[in-house]
């Protein structure tokens, strides 16, 4: 049976941050906890947020790693308690909005936030008590602004998927005005990243006639725009689109993943220094060739409707097509100029198997070949 959703309340423009005040009073949020990066701050993204919050009382949490941390959903919840605060506004990439995720749950929920994880069967244990969010992207890749999941780091180091409904922002403020300052190499990065999501849900193999066209929309917008954005910041057209690509991505997640995204988390995991998109990036090739063989890419044509939307003559070429944008983007050519090496697979692929996205990839992978997506994306 497919669940078909859709999804949130969406402000999309420029300018966009100034509804925050507005959208705080529609979903009921009196007292928020502003979750953010210190990069975020450095910037001056969130005096953006906070100025768009007049007399409005204001608590702040400014320390999300790029990884974010069981921990610092910890410290973040002391915050929320101290300012006796309503909801959350998430103001940064990923990492920001899924710490806010996590602290949405641990905030109105007891007990340790391992126990909420999807693969300890804790999606259920999720209720309509979480604290209400809005989500502010600062970046165009995770997409987490309209999706149901968050990825955490717990305490025992695993890198660990919490999906439910009443994880999604009550409202996403989509401004790709705060994009306009992103540096080249975090652009190509999270860019990659929102494309690998068009790709990997675009694969997966439920049936969602919505998500998939979302999706491929979303990749034509992607790989027409990643260039120009990576290459003039303020481009604001190429900025959009990314924007765009990154939310619609997120949209078709309700049909899954696949192995990209259980290798991407594994290995973050392992070494919480490596940004999850320039992961996707390498991975993707080696996954696409894995999954060249899986029958529903060739009964609905998979291959050869994204290398149309990409503009390719084909899928055959799909996977070089892909290194070569990396390769003009700035990223590296594989994982071993990220300082992966082989000793790391074994804990590498342990986690890969035990993850969220690996039952929802089109062809499922063994360890043999997750090992041989590893040895290909070095």
């Amino acid at each position: 049976m497919s669940l078909i959703y859709y999804v949130t309340h969406i402000q999309f423009d420029f300018g966009a941050v100034g509804l925050l005040k507005s959208e705080c009073e529609r979903v009921g949020i009196s007292r928020p906890l502003i979750v953010t990066d210190p990069g975020v701050k450095a910037a001056g993204l969130l005096q953006k947020a906070l100025d768009a919050l007049p007399g409005v009382p204001v608590s702040v949490f400014d320390q999300t790693p790029s990884n974010p941390t069981e921990a610092a959903v910890r410290a973040a919840v002391l915050a929320y308690k101290a300012g006796a605060c309503d909801g959350l506004i998430a103001v940064g990439g990923g990492s920001a909005i899924d710490c806010a995720k996590g602290v949405a749950i641990a905030a109105t929920h007891e007990g340790p936030l391992t126990q909420y994880a999807t693969i300890e069967g804790g999606s259920a244990r999720i209720t309509d008590r979480v604290a209400p969010i809005i989500a502010v992207p600062t970046t165009s890749g995770t997409g987490s602004e309209v999706a149901r999941g968050a990825i955490l780091i717990v305490d025992d180091h695993r890198k660990l998927g919490f999906h439910s409904w009443h994880l999604v922002p009550k409202t996403a403020i989509c401004d790709p005005e705060l994009t306009l300052g992103l540096p080249p190499k975090l652009t190509a990065a999270t860019g990659m990243d929102a494309i690998a999501h068009c790709m990997e849900t675009f694969m997966a193999p439920a049936f969602n006639p919505p998500a998939d066209g979302i999706g491929l929309d979303g990749l034509t917008r992607g790989w027409a725009h990643i260039e120009r954005a990576t290459q003039n910041g303020s481009d604001r057209e190429a900025r959009l689109n990314m924007m765009s690509a990154s939310m619609q991505g997120a949209m078709a997640f309700q049909k899954g993943l696949g192995c990209v995204h259980s290798l991407s988390h594994s290995l973050g995991g392992v070494d919480p220094r490596l940004h999850h998109g320039t992961l996707n990036a390498m991975f993707l090739p080696a996954v696409i060739a894995f999954n060249a063989q899986a029958e529903s890419m060739h009964k609905d044509q998979r291959l050869e409707r994204m290398a149309h939307a990409m503009g390719l003559p084909n899928g055959s070429n799909m996977g070089d097509a892909i290194k070569d944008m990396n390769a003009r983007l700035g990223l590296p050519k594989g994982l071993s100029e990220m300082n992966v090496t082989s000793s790391q697979f074994d804990a590498v692929i342990k986690g890969a198997m035990a993850d969220h996205c690996h039952k929802t990839n089109p062809r499922i992978a063994t360890e043999d070949d997750y090992r041989a997506m590893l040895e290909q994306s070095m």
